[in-house]
């Protein structure tokens, strides 16, 4: 298992190095820089009348020919905009944002720093990189974790429970309702609790803004926790209804493959009960698909589902920082998130695989590759 593991984790620095690349590229290929920004706030225009005028992106006006170089000072230039303004200023603005270099050198500079996790600053929060990770991570860790957690106990549960009852009344009405759940994308039914139970139309149960109450620092211990609770609620029921669907049937069809099995009717000819045949034999192998995508639901929760949720309820996480950062063109929190991201994700895989020797012992990886 330890050469494995190695192989793992030498394969995770090439696997970094290609999103990174293929990102980079991407962003270097996109329009409406940090440089055309400032540009168009000098000029007094914002990036979108900018796009209106100049063909969106293009780098043409429509209906036009006109090419995406403009004239400043009687000097070509490469950005939108820059008509009238002063060379001098252009350079200032690309030395400022790291454009004076070339892509290939800015990209090997952004990997060596990399290494020592120095993500620089921020464009625009005049904050390091790294500082504003940390300072968000808590929110999305916080849904993450317990929206996995809720969303495995109540389906694992409810999924071993229709298998055994496949075709009863309860496993079709708990289907009907997987079924709506399945249905309704988690920002939607966030919408409903918050018109339901957040003010909007009917009751103000629950807060709408933030993970605590602004006096939180105020409140005792036993206060803060149920404060705390009290605003998570809402956002951490949304995810838990959507994305509990999957999971349940998933696990459902994992134990009805098991049950019909050879080695399940030999355990229960030797006289076994039928809950030591559940948990004793079937458990262990059924839930090896289900311990595989443990890593991937994590990841999807953390980093995908919980995005709208955030807006949704004002959670100030690490989606949403990675969302303004793409707006804005905030290339060092962009490419930073991306890191810490593909990173986290690339660990929890290997940890799946960890667990899934811990399920089973009898799966061993180093002999599947040698």
């Amino acid at each position: 298992m330890t050469a494995y593991l190695l192989r793992r984790l030498l394969f995770m620095v090439p696997t970094l190095l290609g999103i990174l690349l293929v990102n980079f590229v991407i962003v270097q290929a996109a329009p409406g820089g940090p440089v055309e920004r400032v540009i168009a706030e000098l000029r007094g225009h914002s990036m979108d009348a900018t796009d209106r005028f100049s063909g969106g992106g293009a780098g043409e006006t429509m209906g036009s020919n006109r090419p995406s170089t403009a004239v400043a000072n009687g000097t070509m230039s490469k950005y939108r905009g820059a008509q009238g303004l002063d060379p001098a200023l252009i350079k200032e603005l690309e030395h400022q944002y790291g454009f004076d270099k070339p892509a290939y050198e800015r990209f090997l500079l952004m990997l060596k720093n990399y290494l020592s996790f120095n993500f620089g600053s921020s464009f625009y929060r005049d904050r390091t990189v790294i500082s504003l990770v940390r300072d968000k991570m808590p929110v999305s860790i916080s849904l993450g974790l317990w929206t996995t957690l809720l969303t495995y106990l109540i389906s694992i549960p409810l999924g071993i429970a229709k298998a055994v009852r496949d075709g009863s009344r309860f496993d079709i009405w708990t289907s009907s309702i997987i079924i709506v759940g399945y249905a309704i994308p988690a920002f939607l039914f966030a919408v409903l609790l918050v018109v339901l139970f957040a003010g909007g139309s009917f009751w103000s149960i629950f807060p709408l803004r933030g993970l605590v109450s602004d006096n939180w620092q105020e409140l005792s211990w036993g206060m803060r926790i149920l404060d705390y609770l009290h605003h998570i609620t809402l956002p951490v029921f949304a995810l838990v209804v959507g994305g509990f669907a999957g999971l349940t049937m998933l696990t459902k069809n994992s134990f009805l493959e098991e049950i019909n099995k050879q080695y399940v009717t030999t355990a229960r000819a030797k006289g076994l009960t039928e809950q030591r045949v559940l948990y004793g034999h079937i458990f262990r192998n059924a839930m090896l698909i289900v311990v595989a995508g443990f890593p991937h639901a994590f990841v999807s929760i953390l980093f995908t589902s919980a995005l709208l949720i955030e807006v949704i309820f004002s959670l100030d996480g690490l989606g949403l920082l990675g969302f303004e950062a793409a707006i804005n063109r905030d290339y060092p929190v962009m490419f930073g998130t991306l890191y810490v991201f593909t990173l986290l994700g690339l660990v929890l895989n290997l940890v799946g695989d960890i667990v899934y020797t811990i399920v089973d012992p009898r799966i061993d990886f180093e002999a599947r590759i040698s």
